[in-house]
């Protein structure tokens, strides 16, 4: 899944993405590095960030998902939203799947959408919101808690007519968890996966890798992508969310011919 952030403020690549020319190459770029999804996101969720007016996000998004749409190519798109009417505008432009970061808890009636447009949806944890979620937070037993949550959501959405094979989960690495937090949760990712949908994980550039890095700045941080994804792939994750999709299909493509097991999607 290739990053697209038509954002001026997200964390790694604010305000390089924000013409919808530039937007789309990259998207086509990433595609063609083997991205088999393209996220395209309008609102930042940086730790921090505040919230984006709904025409605001509309007019950030909807111009390049047309256009990447159009332009038609062996990926899906995917929309990055919290919010019912751009995750509308943004299916009537072509994206095939909602990827809530709230989990449909920002806007419950969104999952009557998703199940009305027969769309895909990823649920993700996060703890809060953005702007207060990296505020002191703690947990019982992360993963235990993260788990809880996910399966509460996942009944939530199928209950409001979300067929569950259109439903992916996401424990949100680094929304509202410390380095520490993150760590556990990696170490113990096939326990997300025995819930039996399959796990989106985003480690891409995020700070606890500059922190373990000795403070390593986001651009630098592509090799403890590498790692973390790797290692999330053996315990079982089936899709990752990443901004430099050529060097993670890579390092996936060579460990899944190592150990004897195929990646779907990829240039393989």
């Amino acid at each position: 899944m290739g990053v697209i952030n038509v954002t001026p403020d997200s964390f790694s690549d604010g305000g390089r993405y924000l013409d919808p020319e530039a937007a789309v190459a990259h998207g086509l770029a990433l595609a063609a590095d083997g991205a088999a999804i393209l996220d395209v996101g309008g609102e930042s969720t940086r730790p921090g960030a505040g919230p984006v007016p709904v025409q605001e996000e509309l007019r950030r998004v909807v111009p390049v998902i047309e256009a990447l749409a159009c332009a038609g190519g062996d990926f899906a798109l995917s929309i990055d939203t919290t919010k019912m009417d751009v995750a509308r505008a943004a299916m009537d432009a072509g994206a095939r799947m909602v990827n809530d970061v709230s989990a449909l808890r920002s806007d419950p009636s969104m999952a009557a959408l998703v199940a009305e447009r027969g769309a895909g949806c990823c649920l993700m944890h996060m703890r809060g919101e953005p702007r207060t979620m990296q505020d002191e937070p703690r947990y019982d037993d992360v993963v235990s808690d993260v788990k809880a949550f996910l399966e509460e959501r996942l009944a939530f959405a199928v209950g409001e007519g979300v067929p569950e094979g259109k439903i992916w989960l996401d424990p949100g690495i680094g929304f509202g968890k410390t380095a520490e937090h993150n760590l556990e949760l990696l170490r113990r990712l096939d326990e997300i996966v025995a819930i039996g949908l399959p796990v989106v994980v985003g480690t891409s550039r995020k700070s606890f890798l500059g922190k373990l890095t000795g403070g390593r700045a986001e651009g630098e941080r592509l090799p403890g992508t590498i790692a973390t994804s790797v290692l999330a792939w053996e315990r079982g994750a089936s899709v990752f969310r990443v901004h430099d999709v050529a060097a993670v299909v890579d390092a996936l493509l060579v460990t899944a011919a190592t150990v004897g097991s195929p990646i779907v999607g990829g240039n393989s």
